[in-house]
């Protein structure tokens, strides 16, 4: 990314208006570019702000009227093994709820995690987990099912039911993308709704998905399609009656660009909130974003709204190789 960066965008950027945003770098992907063109669509937009000395927010609420208080949901929990060989179980996650629930939050999504394909869990054994869970928490606390594209069709019908019974708020990415196979889940989920698209970069990759039906919930992020992408991915799913979601995962940069495109668009939902220890998260800037009771308060600050720490690039320094590269801490 960095290669890229330096090679591709730099030479295109220079010299360039950042009010020229839309035709800068909106819309643009690909396998490199991944990331990269939609970091520089945000920092244009930040610019775009601080020129006008508003939050971003103002300059996306075009048509109605802005949300600056956002409700979060506590997203973690899923069945893995750790280095130490240790198994985190069912025990885990229902700690996990409480925890979250404790702290204000009044959403929890979890996932299957790698005990699926290495240790031969199947729905079955993972169904009486559901109901703790739902006994734990209380019937007024949302439950998400998260399986990222794990699961068959089949396994997808084998739990929807119980997703039904026990009133999950919605079933995220529930088998691999297939638009077909998604209708075929959707009818087993009269109540529930199924989300997806959190990979999407613009709105050509999204357009099938919510013309036919096939996710009620969309999830583009500012991480991977940009603010201006995400804008105009969260304004077609509005004319088909569909609530936008951002995946919200890697950092508060981030975290802070889905605020602002949340408090301006009419079909916000709820924002991820990443409850894995991350110092990208919680430590990169000299005002933290801090969640109160299950909110985020969206910054009132010109642009994003806010300031990084001095030294971050020599703290956290690129690190050669993909993204994806093998977690030394995980069993081979």
């Amino acid at each position: 990314m960095k290669q890229y960066l330096e090679a591709v965008v730099k030479p295109i950027v220079l010299g360039k208006s950042p009010f020229d945003v839309e035709s800068i770098a909106a819309g643009i992907s690909g396998p490199r570019a991944r990331g990269v063109w939609s970091g520089v669509d945000t920092a244009l937009w930040d610019i775009i702000g601080k020129a006008k000395g508003v939050p971003l927010y103002k300059l996306l609420a075009v048509d109605s009227e802005p949300q600056t208080r956002i409700r979060l949901y506590a997203s973690g929990g899923e069945f893995t093994w750790r280095k130490n060989s240790r198994f985190v179980g069912p025990e885990d996650l229902v700690k996990q709820a409480l925890r979250h629930k404790a702290a204000g939050y009044t959403a929890f999504k979890f996932r299957p995690g790698g005990g699926f394909g290495r240790l031969g869990i199947t729905i079955k054994d993972h169904i009486p987990n559901l109901r703790r869970l739902r006994e734990a928490v209380g019937p007024q606390f949302d439950l998400i099912q998260e399986a990222n594209q794990r699961w068959s069709v089949d396994q997808c019908l084998e739990i929807a039911p119980v997703l039904e019974e026990l009133k999950f708020l919605w079933f995220e990415e529930p088998t691999r993308k297939n638009v077909d196979n998604y209708l075929k889940v959707k009818q087993a989920l009269p109540t529930v709704k199924i989300s997806g698209g959190e990979t999407m970069a613009n709105r050509a990759e999204l357009s099938e998905w919510i013309d036919r039906g096939a996710y009620d919930i969309v999830q583009p992020g500012c991480d991977d399609a940009g603010v201006t992408e995400c804008w105009r991915m969260a304004r077609m799913a509005h004319s088909r009656g569909k609530l936008i979601c951002p995946h919200n995962w890697q950092d508060g940069l981030v975290t802070a660009a889905n605020l602002h495109l949340l408090a301006a668009v009419p079909n916000r939902f709820l924002l991820e909130s990443n409850m894995t220890p991350n110092p990208f998260k919680e430590g990169l800037f000299k005002e933290p974003l801090a969640a109160r009771n299950g909110y985020l308060d969206v910054p009132s600050k010109p642009g994003l709204g806010v300031e990084l720490k001095d030294g971050l690039a020599e703290l956290y320094p690129p690190i050669p190789g993909n993204w994806n590269m093998p977690d030394p801490d995980m069993p081979r």
